[in-house]
């Protein structure tokens, strides 16, 4: 087999070849590493260097790479399980040319996380995390981190898909995004409500073609019911872009005021921050000190969520503007003229013409009317 060194942040590895060279006889292809999570792996070291935790287990480690970025970047101990022997192999050669006392570990996550604790978690599967979630929540001590690659059934494009894993009614709707992230927390905020205990996020996102949540979990029945507050739905209109928020586990009957429709409910899904403001300001100072390779693209991503008001869910500008048939103005000018009328306003990080605000929808549509 061959191998390609590569450096993700200050750490050096070796991945197999995957150009397109490289021929394997069916299901023998090595371990497949995926340089389009440098985004999502950079985020985890820059967290990590701020929480400090006393352990950490990347779950399912495939080639190890955030395994090792871990262990080397942030000296913090590290557990890396796969069930795929030859990726465990691959990973013990890597934390050996590193002098890295990584613990490898090759079981099934489920038997592991039902005979171990640890403090942080991190569950980034190929495919849905949902039938992972309950096993990850009894195991984790403090933190649990999850990525969601699954995003078409969490936002709805696979309706029943979504439906089936995540025990809730997604839709595809223009603020989608927002929507996949919001159900991920969601779903696993009531897994966790279960053993008494809540969840705070302290860094959540939606980035191309994945979701990613970062967790602190907090013991108590206060926590839980604390928890169980920032659940509820979003109603959304089927004629109309008119939307509203229930904070309910259960939907009540919402009827739009602009065309007089029953809404659909989106949910339940997540309805409170999505971040801990004071964590990721703390983030943005250190940022500047580490070397990543998506710092540009992470820091504007953490300054854009940073920014973001605790609104939801978000209207989509250029659509806005085609539903009132207006030239839209320049995106900072609709955010001033939404503020002078007394309103909140403020981008969103899920999109680049995402736009939060709390001003009801016939405001929106008469700013973009304005010449």
């Amino acid at each position: 087999m061959d191998f390609a060194s590569v450096v993700e942040g200050t750490t050096r590895f070796a991945i197999p070849r995957q150009d397109d060279d490289a021929h394997f006889p069916p299901g023998t292809a090595p371990v497949f590493f995926n340089k389009r999570m440098e985004l999502n792996r950079d985020a985890t070291i820059l967290l990590l260097s701020e929480l400090l935790p006393s352990d950490y287990l990347d779950l399912m480690a495939a080639t190890g790479v955030r395994a090792l970025r871990v262990a080397h970047e942030c000296a913090i101990p590290v557990i890396a399980n796969d069930r795929d022997a030859a990726a465990v192999r691959f990973l013990r050669d890597n934390a050996r040319r590193l002098n890295l006392p990584i613990r490898v570990v090759n079981r099934d996550a489920h038997a592991l996380l039902a005979t171990e604790r640890f403090e942080t978690v991190d569950l980034d599967p190929f495919g849905s995390p949902a039938p992972f979630i309950d096993s990850c929540i009894r195991s984790a001590r403090r933190y649990l981190f999850v990525t969601a690659t699954d995003t078409a059934p969490l936002c709805g494009a696979h309706l029943k898909a979504g439906m089936r894993r995540y025990a809730a009614r997604p839709m595809n709707t223009d603020y989608h995004p927002e929507v996949g992230l919001r159900m991920l927390i969601g779903h696993v905020a009531r897994e966790t409500m279960k053993y008494d205990r809540g969840i705070e996020p302290i860094l959540s996102f939606s980035f191309e073609h994945f979701h990613r949540t970062h967790l602190r979990l907090i013991p108590g029945v206060r926590a839980a019911d604390r928890t169980r507050t920032s659940l509820g739905y979003i109603h959304q209109c089927p004629t109309c872009a008119y939307r509203e928020v229930e904070a309910e586990l259960l939907p009540g009957s919402v009827i739009c005021p602009y065309c007089s429709k029953k809404t659909d409910p989106i949910g339940p899904l997540w309805i409170g921050e999505i971040i801990n403001r004071e964590i990721v300001q703390n983030l943005l100072e250190r940022i500047p000190t580490m070397i990543l390779g998506s710092k540009a693209r992470l820091t504007r991503h953490l300054t854009l969520l940073l920014g973001e008001l605790p609104l939801l869910p978000h209207y989509d500008y250029h659509l806005m503007a085609k539903r009132t048939g207006a030239s839209p103005p320049a995106m900072e000018i609709f955010l001033t003229r939404l503020r002078e009328r007394g309103y909140r306003a403020s981008r969103a990080h899920y999109s680049g013409t995402a736009v939060l605000t709390d001003a009801p929808l016939d405001i929106i549509q008469d700013v973009f009317k304005v010449s």
